[in-house]
């Protein structure tokens, strides 16, 4: 899931002429026989694609008037590379899946995406599906949506609960001062752990903010936007408090960014982001580790005086776009193969079976067809419940940009000691207003 980015703006000049490419077709994709073909670019995931080629099989047999050819994106050096190329060399897809909101935002700043609501039938998908509540961050700052969301990874944190109750912790930690208290006793009983041990707290590389400090941001800001557009609408109190959080730790010695092999899976750290992808991973390398029995999961901790069951959190979410360079057909075809995908819930819950990704439904938690994945993995129901909470990404086209300066200026800093809270947030919060000009 996470992905390195930092090649993702290598071809940031074929946008010079994406608007010309963006907005016509060479064809319709209709053939003289009536037939509309879509190509369909699913995740570089083998469960994804195969999900979606067995979605797409089953589409063309109750509509054959539609093709869909399904293949995985390709990832020379990554798929959003790909994509650029794609799109400058007049050869984009219909329709591709695993798009974050950031690098949507760049390609509908150069107009290859389609409005998706101002396509016939987007409304019903979002009302069908029961993710009315869950779409609602992914609005661009122009108020059109231009992601279907697919899923919605609501990440959270893990506890080491067995290493906490033998420092004499028996509750997990929800708030500020309850986790500066849980470190001070671990680290009496244990000098040599850390509550939080990760090398990617000193590392500026701009998706490793999504993990850290957007987390704890998105708790103590309630959500707050921190760039909406090309405007900085950080909360100022909020980003204060998560760095002298960050700060609190490092003075009491409870963090730890040296290279150390998986740090919480071998017990030096008792505190880190946990993915739902993780799960099976840790059935095979580390069975040892059982939910409820050594390691709990909960939503980020926030600033005292807050409801910590009601906190914000970072959504590692993608979802599904539709090209401008597709014919009318082809966008018209697209809309009606998702609405038709979405209108039978059994694909969501094939898809979370099979992928262990849970879909970007308001009602995950609680509607009954989940209930067999939740059965087999228990840990998951944390997950779907923290959807409605999930905040994706900002929707600015400079998003590895703005985010390198969030390592550089204020939170690589204060894990190092090198700069206060108030200095580090001002320093960054200078960074980025003057690459948003």
């Amino acid at each position: 899931m996470k992905k390195k980015l930092s090649v993702m703006l290598a071809l940031t000049l074929v946008f010079t002429i994406l608007a010309g490419c963006g907005s016509k077709s060479s064809n319709s994709g209709t053939s003289a026989d009536g037939v509309t073909t879509i190509e369909f670019w699913a995740a570089p995931n083998p469960t994804q694609q195969a999900y979606w080629q067995k979605i797409a099989k089953e589409y063309e047999t109750v509509n054959p008037k539609v093709k869909i050819n399904v293949s995985a994106i390709k990832e020379s050096p990554t798929s959003e590379a790909s994509i650029q190329a794609a799109i400058a060399g007049g050869s984009a897809p219909t329709m591709t899946e695993n798009i974050s909101r950031g690098f949507a935002a760049q390609l509908a700043n150069s107009k290859a995406l389609v409005p998706l609501d101002t396509i016939a039938g987007f409304n019903d998908i979002v009302t069908k599906r029961n993710m009315t509540k869950t779409i609602e961050p992914w609005e661009f700052a122009d108020g059109h949506q231009y992601v279907l969301p697919i899923y919605s990874n609501a990440m959270l944190f893990g506890w080491r609960t067995d290493i906490l109750k033998e420092a004499g912790v028996n509750e997990v930690p929800r708030t500020y001062s309850e986790v500066i208290e849980a470190t001070k006793k671990l680290k009496a009983k244990y000098p040599d752990k850390y509550l939080w041990a990760k090398p990617d707290l000193a590392d500026p590389t701009s998706w490793k903010r999504w993990f850290d400090f957007f987390m704890l941001y998105n708790a103590a800001s309630d959500g707050n936007k921190f760039i909406e557009g090309s405007q900085f609408v950080g909360d100022e109190k909020a980003g204060v408090d998560v760095l002298t959080f960050v700060d609190n730790l490092r003075k009491e010695k409870g963090l730890l960014s040296q290279n150390v092999t998986e740090p919480f899976e071998n017990g030096v750290g008792v505190f880190t982001d946990v993915g739902p992808w993780t799960f099976s991973t840790w059935a095979e390398k580390y069975p040892e580790l059982q939910y409820k029995e050594n390691f709990e999961v909960t939503l980020p901790p926030v600033p005292d005086g807050m409801d910590p069951a009601n906190a914000k959190t970072f959504a590692d979410a993608k979802g599904i776009v539709i090209y401008a360079s597709a014919s009318p057909e082809q966008q018209a075809a697209a809309i009606e193969f998702i609405k038709w995908v979405y209108s039978d819930d059994k694909n969501d819950v094939a898809f979370f079976q099979e992928t262990n990704l849970p879909p970007a439904r308001d009602d995950v938690g609680t509607n009954e067809v989940f209930k067999p994945v939740f059965e087999k993995t228990p840990v998951l129901q944390e997950y779907a419940k923290a959807i409605p909470n999930a905040v994706p990404s900002m929707d600015n086209p400079k998003f590895n940009e703005l985010q390198t300066f969030i390592g550089q200026e204020a939170f690589n800093k204060i894990v190092r000691g090198e700069i206060d809270p108030k200095t580090g947030w001002d320093n960054m919060k200078k960074a980025i207003e003057g690459e948003l000009q």
